[in-house]
């Protein structure tokens, strides 16, 4: 039992660089046939432009793992610290590099 236990240990480094993480305050999800791509976005109050911070791409099965892991931890946060509150706010405007209509 225990060196089934073993198998199934994954070890995970986290090197210095990434242990601090990245602020992000919205994130954009694009998809297609293959693959789902997560843009980390870092916006300023009053700025006009933004900055993707990270990108991630993942597979949709990993996308669909993410998705419950996410869900899972969320209820376990409220569970134990409160309803996180939903402002119910629209995403903002976007414009990728792309020319904006007139």
């Amino acid at each position: 039992m225990e060196n089934q236990k073993k198998e199934h240990q994954i070890n995970i480094e986290l090197p210095e660089d990434i242990a601090d993480g990245l602020y992000t305050n919205l994130a954009i999800i694009t998809h297609s046939p293959s693959e789902f791509v997560c843009d980390f976005v870092q916006m300023m109050p009053g700025m006009p432009k933004a900055k993707v911070r990270s990108r991630v791409v993942m597979t949709p099965q990993n996308a669909k793992r993410l998705l419950r892991a996410l869900q899972d931890n969320i209820n376990k946060y409220e569970a134990h610290i409160g309803i996180i509150p939903d402002d119910g706010q629209s995403m903002p405007p976007m414009n990728f590099g792309s020319p904006t209509e007139a």
